[in-house]
This record gives C-alpha cells, structure tokens and sequence, in this order.
C-alpha cells in the first residue's frame, strides 16, 4: 500500500445517532479519504459513527489509523482491523498522537467526546500550536445551534470574528473535505469517478 498524500483526524460519535444520514455520511467521508490517495485518523473505535468511517475507509483500499486508551478498548470495542491500532494510557495521549498525524481535522455528529476535540483543536490553532485546516460537518443542522450560540459569543465580545474564520463549516462532506486538503496545500489523487 502506497504513502497517503494527506491524512485527516475525523472526530465523531462512538453512536450511529437517530438519523440514517449520519450513517450516510460517515461512510461518505470514509470512503472519499480512501478514493483521493488518503488516510483517516481517528479514535479507534468500531462502534456508531466511528466505526461506520473506518469501515467505509478500509473497504475503498484506505489507511485507517485508529488511536484508543487502553480504558477505553472494550467499552468503545477498539476496531481491530485498522491499518494502525494505537493502544495509548490516556485521553491526551490519544489526542496528541491523532493530532500529530493529522493535516487537517473534520467534526462529523457526536457527543460530548467529540465537541470537547473539536474545540481543543480550535483552540490549538488559535493559539498557534498548528495551523491545519478544521472542518465542521453541519448535517441536516446538527450543529446549527452550536454556530448560533457562537456567533452570539462573538457578538458579546469574548471572541473575535477571526477565532470563527479558523474553522470551516459546511453542511456537504463532499465540498468540505476537498476544501480542507486544498486548504492543508496538499495533493488530492482521483482514485475514481464515483466519489
């Protein structure tokens, strides 16, 4: 298996959610990373909308490196058939090794794990620790709500509108992740037509 031209970190549930696009879209993703010369990144799991990505990833011929605690291995049943299983110690150990392999980030529907990735590495870039692209996957709404209240965050000054220009947000995975590559300055390879 050749190099992957980029490798992006996808944060999302350990849940499949109530809707069948969530479902849809995690293998989308998934099999998009795998059809433009990609890697995925993530936390290792098997389970909901993680597994779905890392599934979709391996079946298109992609790399899946998957990064899990140890804590965490039955309770997320660690996926064990990624191209890379980390079994780390702890949660940070878990978000460093995934950022540090990452070129850019995309936050598909989740729970409180992957808000709290989310905005660690939000504010990573804000401070200056990495300049890699992040992307917000916004479907069917889901995180309208969350954009609402921070925008109003922004309105009452305890952030600027260059804090909201650092991540990028889209309700369509297929314009989003090309916007993220493109935005890492790194190659996207056409594998195939059909994604």
């Amino acid at each position: 298996m050749s190099e992957p031209n980029f490798s992006i970190c996808v944060f999302c549930g350990s849940q499949p959610g109530n809707q069948k696009e969530f479902t849809e879209s995690a293998k989308q993703v998934g099999q998009w990373i795998a059809h433009h010369g990609g890697q995925l990144v993530y936390g290792g799991g098997r389970n909901g909308l993680m597994g779905t990505v890392a599934d979709a990833t391996l079946a298109a011929g992609g790399r899946v490196v998957g990064v899990i605690p140890r804590a965490l291995v039955e309770k997320e049943w660690a996926h064990t058939g990624c191209t890379e299983l980390h079994v780390v110690e702890t949660m940070h150990d878990r978000k460093r090794l995934m950022a540090e392999r990452a070129d850019a980030f995309l936050a598909l529907p989740g729970g409180i794990g992957t808000f709290e990735e989310f905005y660690e590495v939000w504010t990573w870039r804000q401070l200056g620790y990495h300049n890699k692209p992040i992307g917000l996957l916004n479907l069917n709404g889901y995180y309208s709500p969350m954009l609402e209240f921070l925008n109003g965050v922004v309105a009452q000054q305890f952030m600027g509108p260059w804090q909201m220009d650092l991540i990028q947000a889209d309700t369509d995975a297929l314009k989003l992740l090309p916007s993220l590559v493109q935005s890492a300055g790194l190659p996207i390879q056409f594998k195939s037509e059909s994604i």
